[in-house]
């Protein structure tokens, strides 16, 4: 099954290694993603989610979630769902 696109990244906070993004689907913390920014790309599982600093468990499409990510990326990067 292929890699589903669930959003991009608006914003990359170097120091702190937090990505921002806005979804298209449906995002839940456990969850393997890929992030594809020309040719650097790397998968990870999202291992803890923020909306306006709280902490949740699910993002839903149309949302803006801080996700902290384990390699570093840029703003506009492509955020897939890893379908296993």
């Amino acid at each position: 099954m292929a890699d589903q696109e669930i959003g991009r990244v608006t914003h990359y906070f170097d120091k702190a290694m937090v990505a921002l993004l806005k979804l298209s689907g449906d995002l839940k913390v456990g969850e393997v993603v890929k992030i594809v920014k020309g040719d650097e790309e790397f998968e990870m599982e999202v291992g803890s989610m923020q909306v306006n600093h709280e902490a949740i468990s699910e993002g839903k499409s149309g949302e803006e979630v801080a996700i902290k990510v384990t390699s570093p990326t840029k703003e506009g990067a492509l955020v897939y769902k890893v379908e296993k």
